[in-house]
């Protein structure tokens, strides 16, 4: 009935749809496999892309060729650059969506693409020929025939939800589970495991009392993700609110701990540990007599609203109860409880670095089944994943990211690296050189080399070297060029500086930290000339590059030191039995993950100094 295709993509979440997209790029004939046609990169849960990190690997996924930046943006409410008071290596986009637009947007990027078909079906088992992943079996029955298949099943592998005592099969609310493909994959020899996440109440904003609550609007110049000029800042923003929790609504909370299917045992799944329900927060943080609570809107036309911070899987009438003691909710009326969700997970050590299997070949797994929990690291996976499988059935080289060059880099080398037995998020802090991983910087950092395989496009290409010659034109600026003392002091004690005693190249005022080139355009009218011709986006990037050089080349030096390992390769077939002087911890690390790498060989836990040192000797070194 359907014809063979080079790529299979089963599920179509944010993994799925970037790694369909990807692959459909670069040329693949790529077929789509998603259970509901209508739920296609569906938001589950928040309605709002990027935030701490995660806003760098959004904008890290549009300077590759991916679409959840030109989504975001296109669906947007609300957009804020968190963290503006420290450092730029923290900056991090973070937008408020529209939820069903965001669906809307996605599908409509996705029927574009001439090599890319869709099938409603559900995947049961994978068709494997020795050691060669080489098709699809459905539930309809059919056998679809493939060069490469891509699995990104997400919470929906034999997903089970908890409201309380009570328990449904489903991937979300209200739609199936997928049954019988993880005991399938179990069979070839994966190791699986369950993890579980959850959903706060859905609450109909008409019951809400938002004097009561924290305003929280936009930035008042709000930027956006995505690098390219298909899409505009916002012209007009939904502000979202705050509220918080107090004892009165911990002590109804707690009354229906009796009931909860996490302090009762019937949720075996580890939960993420940085995004606890309600009921874990109370139960963990004794000491905390009130926990906070952002309300957001769901879109721009809807009464919607979601409760960030109240994630339950306690009884419907304990959850309500609990919330109109919250201060502005005292006459809430909620759409859905929140609930918790079950899920099977495949433990991402069994996976190579382009996120294919060490035990099928040609065989992706991405997204949640990976173990990690978010809309941006599911979709950062996709995007590789769909890159990888295209260029294997090619028989081209894998593109690989390092841990210097994007915290995609870092997401996926410490998943098929350390593992995870918990779900994985991003932080910043996950990076080791996040100076330079700055959101900043993403399209300099990688548009040209996804544009070498032929995903970035030639006008990507092109929109960066054109910032990067503006960059420079700027700094040379700066260095060659000073302003009268009378100008340079004005802008000087205009921010509260020591004034100079003689003139000075406009450089060195403006690396004092209380000065920024809005400040010298104002008191330098040679200066706002010049910069007319640069957009924002190529004067904020000098003046990073400028004010942090110090910084920004320390980093790079320890790069290069660390790199000097990362290009000392380990033979895929290295026999760790027969180097004796190992660990014996080490030997079974190395042996279950094979590194590819000296560097990697570094990271993995239970891998000491000592071991290394014997492994660069084995390898004649």
């Amino acid at each position: 009935m359907l014809d063979n295709y080079d790529i299979i993509v089963v599920g179509g979440g944010h993994a799925g749809a970037e790694a369909a997209a990807a692959a459909a790029n670069l040329g693949a004939k790529t077929l789509l496999i998603t259970l509901n046609m209508q739920n296609i990169a569906q938001m589950s849960c928040n309605p709002a892309m990027g935030g701490v990190a995660k806003g760098q690997v959004v904008r890290e996924i549009d300077a590759l060729g991916g679409y959840s930046g030109v989504v975001a943006d296109k669906s947007a409410i609300q957009f804020r650059m968190l963290n503006r008071s420290k450092g730029p290596a923290m900056w991090s986009p973070r937008t408020q969506n529209d939820r069903t637009l965001f669906t809307i947007e996605w599908r409509k990027i996705l029927e574009s693409l001439p090599n890319l078909d869709f099938w409603q079906d559900m995947v049961v088992d994978v068709i494997v020929k020795g050691d060669r992943v080489i098709g699809v079996k459905t539930q309809m029955g059919l056998e679809i025939f493939s060069k490469a298949v891509v699995l990104s099943n997400g919470t929906f592998l034999n997903g089970k939800i908890h409201i309380g005592s009570n328990q449904q099969s489903g991937g979300r609310i209200g739609e199936f589970a997928s049954i019988g493909l993880s005991e399938k994959i179990h069979d070839f020899g994966f190791e699986m495991g369950r993890m579980k996440t959850g959903t706060p109440v859905r609450v109909d904003g008409r019951s809400i009392d938002f004097s009561k609550l924290e305003e929280q609007g936009g930035d008042e110049n709000p930027g956006k993700f995505s690098y390219s000029n298909s899409t505009s800042p916002l012209t007009k923003q939904r502000s979202c609110f705050i509220a918080y929790t107090n004892e009165e609504s911990h002590d109804a909370l707690r009354s229906g701990f009796g009931e909860s299917p996490m302090f009762t045992d019937r949720i075996k799944g580890v939960g993420p540990r940085y995004c606890p329900s309600i009921e874990d927060k109370i139960n963990r943080f004794t000491d905390r007599n009130r926990h906070q609570l952002f309300v957001e809107p769901e879109g721009w036309d809807t009464i919607e609203y979601y409760i960030n911070g109240f994630s339950s899987s306690l009884p419907d009438h304990i959850q309500l109860k609990a919330l109109r003691l919250v201060e502005g909710f005292e006459n809430a009326k909620i759409f859905r409880p929140g609930y918790a969700i079950e899920y099977d997970y495949f433990a991402p050590t069994q996976l190579k670095n382009t996120l294919e299997s060490k035990i099928i070949e040609n065989l992706y797994f991405t997204g949640q089944i990976n173990g990690t929990t978010g809309y941006e690291e599911a979709a950062a996976q996709g995007l590789m994943a769909g890159i990888n499988a295209a260029l294997k059935i090619k028989d081209e080289g894998p593109f690989v990211l390092g841990r210097s060059e994007a915290y995609i880099g870092v997401l996926i080398d410490d998943l098929v690296t350390k593992g995870t037995e918990e779900p994985y998020r991003l932080f910043t802090s996950r990076a080791e050189f996040r100076i330079l991983l700055r959101q900043d910087n993403a399209d300099i950092r990688l548009t040209k080399r996804s544009n070498q395989i032929g995903l970035a496009s030639n006008d990507s290409l092109e929109r960066v070297l054109k910032k990067e010659k503006s960059v420079d034109s700027i700094k040379a600026f700066f260095t060659e060029q000073g302003a009268s003392l009378e100008e340079l002091n004005s802008a000087i004690i205009n921010r509260n500086g020591s004034p100079l005693k003689q003139r000075a190249k406009l450089l060195s005022v403006l690396l004092r930290p209380e000065i920024d080139i809005q400040a010298m355009k104002e008191s330098i009218p040679k200066l706002d000339e010049f910069l007319e011709v640069y957009d924002n986006e190529e004067i904020a990037q000098s003046e990073i590059q400028m004010k942090y050089k110090t910084y920004i080349e320390k980093e790079r030096e320890f790069v290069e030191k660390v790199a000097r390992l990362e290009n000392i390769n380990i033979p895929e077939r290295v026999d760790y039995e027969g180097i004796a002087s190992l660990s014996n911890e080490a030997r079974e690390k190395l042996k279950k993950i094979r590194p590819g790498s000296i560097g990697q060989a570094t990271r993995i836990s239970g891998v000491s100094p000592a071991d290394v040192s014997i492994l660069l000797v084995h390898l004649g070194r």
